[in-house]
């Protein structure tokens, strides 16, 4: 029986981890690009430097928002590459998608580094959350379906990706609403969330 171009092609995980890897480390670098040290010939003494240094203060808690941000998408992709059996196709497709919103970023915190008191300014870096995190629910989603999953993988850990994406996201819309208040409070809440996640995750997790 003749086979098709498509059942062989994006068959390799390795290379899609490799490829994450390194558009990763390039949206983390661009990130740090959008700090500037205070203008030299601004500051002409100690109280001159510690003026300027507050006043990128809001630009360094959005560079920390999105660093985190990009940290912990990068766990979330991980995990589900690391357990699976293979790649297809498809899947390397929307996983390639996820990519695509990971160098969004840059983009999305320049935009609210620049505009941090506009609330359009947070919806659209919100908006990038949702991108990321509803295309990694499909990529699992897509993986378990297709059964591209390790057939060894620790009991409840499927339900658990999923459990922990939806989670996460209801908790970033819910600081996103926040902006009604103002953008300072989403930011301050979305910030909470992230150390949540990145220091002790609980929400999410099932207990059992």
């Amino acid at each position: 029986m003749k086979r098709t171009y498509d059942e062989f092609a994006g068959q390799s995980v390795e290379r899609l981890a490799a490829l994450s890897d390194g558009l990763f480390g390039v949206a983390m670098t661009l990130l740090l690009l959008d700090l500037h040290i205070p203008e030299k010939q601004r500051v002409q003494n100690e109280a001159d430097l510690l003026r300027a240094l507050r006043s990128i203060l809001p630009d360094l808690l959005v560079y920390l928002m999105s660093f985190m941000s990009l940290g912990i998408f990068w766990v979330g992709q991980q995990t589900q590459l690391n357990h699976l059996s293979r790649s297809d196709r498809h899947l390397t497709w929307l996983h390639m998608a996820f990519l695509f919103a990971v160098t969004l970023m840059p983009f999305s915190t320049r935009l609210l580094i620049d505009f941090i008191t506009y609330r359009t300014a947070l919806l659209v870096y919100w908006a990038n959350f949702v991108f990321l995190g509803g295309l990694l629910y499909a990529c699992w989603r897509r993986a378990n379906s297709a059964g591209l999953v390790k057939s060894d993988i620790p009991a409840g850990l499927a339900d658990a990706v999923c459990l922990r994406i939806v989670y996460a996201q209801r908790l970033y819309a819910l600081g996103a609403v926040l902006c009604i208040v103002n953008t300072y409070c989403s930011i301050g809440f979305i910030v909470l969330v992230q150390l949540n996640y990145v220091i002790a995750p609980r929400f999410g997790r099932r207990k059992g």
